[in-house]
């Protein structure tokens, strides 16, 4: 059964500097049954503005989930995931780390970081679209998000 999410556009925030990654992911997310808008940033510093609604970002909406990938230019995935949780006007936002790192000591950091999951991007095109799918019909057709 799915939940009254699929009754209002869900935001998504998407973190990830790889265009071909951000490519499937967002077909991933335009394939589904549930409205949602997805807002592609490619670096930590442009996801802390699009939050803050700083510059570019003055009229973004709060997203209702945020995929993270860990590898970014710059301010990197870890650093986003520690501002972002220990902000009180973010920190109730979940947050799926969405990387290729596959690393024991990224998955522990990235918990302890309180990221909500971490999800390690398949190399193979149909699989990742597939993780895509699940990513979707978990967070945006199963789960309550808070609002």
């Amino acid at each position: 059964m799915l939940n009254n999410q699929a009754f209002r556009c869900i935001e998504i925030l998407l973190v990830e500097d790889s265009p071909s990654d951000a490519n499937l992911t967002i077909k991933g997310f335009q394939n589904a049954k549930i409205a949602n808008n997805l807002h592609w940033v490619e670096d930590g510093e442009m996801a802390m503005n699009y939050l803050r609604q700083e510059g570019e970002f003055s009229d973004a909406l709060r997203p209702d989930l945020i995929l993270l990938d860990l590898n970014l230019p710059g301010m990197d995935g870890r650093e986003v995931l520690t501002e972002v949780k220990s902000d009180p006007n973010f920190k109730l936002i979940p947050v799926v780390v969405l990387t290729t790192s596959t690393d024991e000591q990224d998955i522990l950091r990235s918990y302890n970081l309180s990221a909500n999951c971490y999800v390690t991007k398949p190399i193979d095109i149909y699989q990742f679209i597939q993780v895509v799918q699940l990513i979707k019909d978990f967070w945006l057709a199963a789960v309550a998000l808070p609002k």
